[in-house]
């Protein structure tokens, strides 16, 4: 199994407006920011209504000053859970890890960040519904590393 790669936690990311990236402990760089401005999703759904692909676009402004670009695309599979949050009818409901899976890429030009622009990074997320407030999706975010 060596010739195939590890991942190493690196952080949680939460997106929407008002969303927050948090580092895991022991990653580095570590990658506490808040999503800033106005970031765009493309999400259209395939043909058969058994997935939804994403392709997103945001900036972070780091805790500390820096701001970075992340643009992140995957996969969401359409379970009849995820149909409920979608649709508004789910009350408080939470879809497991797995439900959906992308990669991101990162561009910044403050050099305290510049290794995340030459990692690989994956992702697998969830959904959060409670009655009354805003869906969350939650990504915990992993660099792929040598196995």
């Amino acid at each position: 199994m060596a010739a195939f790669p590890n991942v190493k936690p690196a952080f949680t990311l939460k997106p929407m407006i008002g969303g927050t990236v948090a580092a895991e402990p022991g990653f580095s760089p570590a990658l506490n920011a808040n999503f800033v401005g106005t970031g765009n999703d493309y999400v259209h759904g395939d043909p058969d209504q058994k997935k939804l692909r994403l392709d997103a676009h945001a900036v972070l402004k780091t805790d500390d000053g820096a701001i970075i670009y992340v643009h992140y695309k995957g996969t969401v599979n359409v379970t009849e859970d995820l149909g409920k949050i979608l649709s508004g009818t789910a009350g408080d409901l939470e879809t497991p890890y797995g439900d959906s899976f992308t990669y991101l890429d990162f561009e910044t030009g403050d050099e305290r960040y510049k290794d995340l622009e030459n990692g690989i990074f994956v992702s697998q997320g969830h959904f959060i519904a409670k009655t009354g407030e805003k869906t969350i999706i939650e990504y915990r975010v992993s660099q792929v590393i040598q196995g």
